[in-house]
């Protein structure tokens, strides 16, 4: 009997490892897209405020309640004054690539920005996948924006395949 308990065991924890390991995957943005979004929900930046990177200086969760569909992506806001700023001028709310990080971008490379590193430059946002990203790209948006702007047109073509 102790060897069907340890192979019940067994299949327990590979079970359970497995599911972990959808769940985490599940909750990543998609990155075929040219818009980042969760794949599940289709709610672009992880439901933060876009325009309230601008007006509250940060990343600001939206709600369900004030919400607007745009390029196939769901956005939420924290109220409907953002929600018209953003269908007023989603070219300037919006982040730049999609939410795809400007700093992997340049080199080659498109990983989903996480709304919590970012970077407001020439009044655009811009997200990143990570710190040391950010802190590149916000000592230098140049030199970055000069290789993202030979590699962006490429890569969006793939993204949208």
């Amino acid at each position: 009997m102790r060897p069907g308990i340890a192979l019940i065991s067994r299949l327990v924890c590979l079970l359970t490892g497995i599911w972990i390991a959808f769940a985490v995957m599940s909750a990543q943005a998609a990155t075929t897209e040219r818009i980042v979004v969760n794949r599940f929900s289709g709610v672009a930046i992880e439901g933060f405020d876009p325009v309230a990177y601008f007006v509250d200086g940060g990343a600001k969760p939206g709600t369900a309640e004030f919400e607007a569909n745009l390029w196939g992506a769901v956005w939420r806001f924290r109220n409907e004054g953002n929600r018209a700023s953003f269908l007023a001028h989603p070219e300037i709310y919006g982040p730049q690539f999609g939410g795809y990080d400007p700093a992997d971008i340049a080199r080659g490379v498109a990983n989903a920005g996480n709304p919590r590193f970012f970077v407001i430059a020439a009044q655009r946002l811009y997200l990143f996948s990570r710190e040391a990203n950010r802190d590149a790209f916000a000592a230098n948006p140049e030199r970055f924006l000069y290789e993202v702007g030979k590699r962006w047109p490429a890569m969006q073509d793939k993204l949208s395949q």
